[in-house]
Order: structure tokens, then sequence, then C-alpha cells
């Protein structure tokens, strides 16, 4: 692991406990009832909060299995990967507030966004 690698790791986990903590705070000073954009917003700040958290355990994750190398495009995937987490948490939990959430929409978006990553993922 290089230094670069530290401190992409560093940054993004530090980026997510800055979204963790306006997720705090959205979700202890507003009232999803009172106000429709905070439903979204707070969906949004969940999502990225979750798809920041998942980037560094990806990362290492692929970097562990790899043998401790860090491989060129690794980071990019690992972004990717956390991105997808992000938007689909972020959808599910939206679909949840405006109770449309359902086990066949959530396997659907689940399927979507595999066959999107693996179609991205494919070593040419």
């Amino acid at each position: 692991m290089e230094p670069r690698d530290r401190l992409i790791n560093i940054a993004t986990l530090a980026c997510a406990a800055t979204a963790w903590v306006v997720v705090a705070i959205i979700l202890t000073t507003q009232d999803p009832r009172t106000n429709g954009q905070i439903v979204f917003i707070g969906a949004v700040m969940i999502g990225t909060a979750f798809g920041l958290t998942s980037i560094p355990v990806l990362w290492l994750t692929v970097f562990s299995r790899h043998g401790r190398i860090a491989y060129r495009g690794d980071w990019i995937r690992a972004f990717r990967r956390g991105g997808w987490i992000g938007f689909a948490l972020a959808l599910f939990v939206l679909l949840k507030l405006e109770d449309a959430f359902s086990l066949p929409i959530a396997l659907f978006v689940l399927v979507i966004v595999g066959v999107a990553e693996a179609t991205l993922s494919v070593d040419r």
C-alpha cells in the first residue's frame, strides 16, 4: 500500500464521517411530515454516507484478496461500487418513506445494479 492509497482511504473516511454528522443533524432536527424536501435530502444524505463508508471497505477487500497488491483501476471500481450502494440505499429509503417499498421492487433494483456493475467490471 502506497501513501497515496492511505491518503485516499483517510480522505474518504473523513468525508463519510462528515456525511454521517449531516445525517445525524437532519434526523434530529427535521420532521419529514412537515417538509417534503427533507425526505429527499435525508434519503440522499443517508445513501451518500453509506456509499462513502463502503468505498474504503470495498477497496481494502480487493486489496487483501489480491495479496496486498494494488492494481490500476481498483480505486475507480471501489468508487463506482460505493456509488451503486449509495444509489440503491437512497432509493430504498425514498421508497420506504413514500410507502412504495416492496420485495419485488427491491429485488429488481438489486438485479439491475448487479447487472450494471457486472457489465462495467468486465476486463477487456
